[in-house]
């Protein structure tokens, strides 16, 4: 028997297995529903479920009802939980190894030209312009090109959108206008990222050259009316700042179409 002090850490036994590094390597670049993850690894859909069931126990995976059709859930890899289990493990075999926070600097340094980046959802006034406005913030060296639209978008920005953006992040977006999804559906893009279920749906072809990203984040406009709806702004906009952050990372390591 391994003495306990011996035994391997939880992250490389959650993640030796073949299957499921197969699915946290899918899962690191967008949200899937079950079927899709099952036809991208070419493996039984209750064989993917029980995998899936062990991740999402282990705390790396989450889950989420699709807002388009109730009776599919959306699975997503915490990324955050993934770092602190890499680093709890290289701290267990070594201290030296103990991984620190990347520069933010070294996020865009790498690349090459600008990246054009759409964010969609279906009404662009909550989700899709906080998004937008993130990132704009996050890449001011501007070697990011953002925009955001909407399926069916709504009249105004959310009056908490712009809320939330300028008390937590400092950022003015009054006076934005909402941008209908046909507007932009012949211009190219390097990443393509939906935020809702509804809108993926419907999403036209942006062609070989754009990477479909799926991320699948409940509506914070939905609260009942008689409810405060600024919380669930504010989780919403803290989601979207941490997929963002990583987000960024990927463009200093690839390059479109790669």
């Amino acid at each position: 028997m391994v003495p306990p002090s011996q035994a391997a850490p939880p992250f490389v036994r959650m993640a030796a297995h073949p299957l499921r590094w197969r699915l946290l390597t899918e899962l690191a670049g967008s949200d899937y529903r079950v079927r899709e993850l099952t036809e991208r690894v070419g493996e039984p859909q209750n064989l993917v479920s029980y995998h899936l069931r062990l991740l999402r126990g282990d705390g790396l995976v989450t889950s989420r009802r699709s807002s388009f059709d109730g009776r599919d859930a959306y699975y997503h890899l915490d990324l955050d939980r993934c770092a602190q289990a890499l680093t709890a493990t290289g701290v267990a075999l070594h201290p030296a190894l103990h991984l620190g926070p990347r520069p933010p600097s070294a996020m865009t340094a790498r690349r090459p030209g600008r990246v054009r980046v759409l964010f969609l959802c279906t009404g662009n006034s909550s989700r899709s312009p906080i998004a937008e406005a993130l990132l704009r913030h996050r890449s001011s060296d501007g070697r990011v090109e953002v925009t955001s639209a909407g399926s069916h978008p709504k009249q105004h920005i959310h009056p908490d959108a712009i809320r939330v953006l300028h008390e937590e992040y400092g950022i003015d977006i009054a006076g934005r206008r909402t941008r209908h999804l046909d507007t932009v559906a012949d211009h190219r893009f390097d990443y393509v990222i939906t935020l809702c279920d509804k809108v993926r749906e419907v999403c036209p072809d942006f062609g070989d050259d754009s990477r479909l990203i799926h991320w699948s984040i409940a509506d914070p406009a939905t609260t009942s009316a008689d409810q405060d709806t600024y919380p669930a702004f504010a989780r919403v906009a803290v989601e979207l700042d941490t997929r963002i952050r990583h987000l960024l990372s990927v463009f200093a390591a690839t390059t479109p179409g790669g």
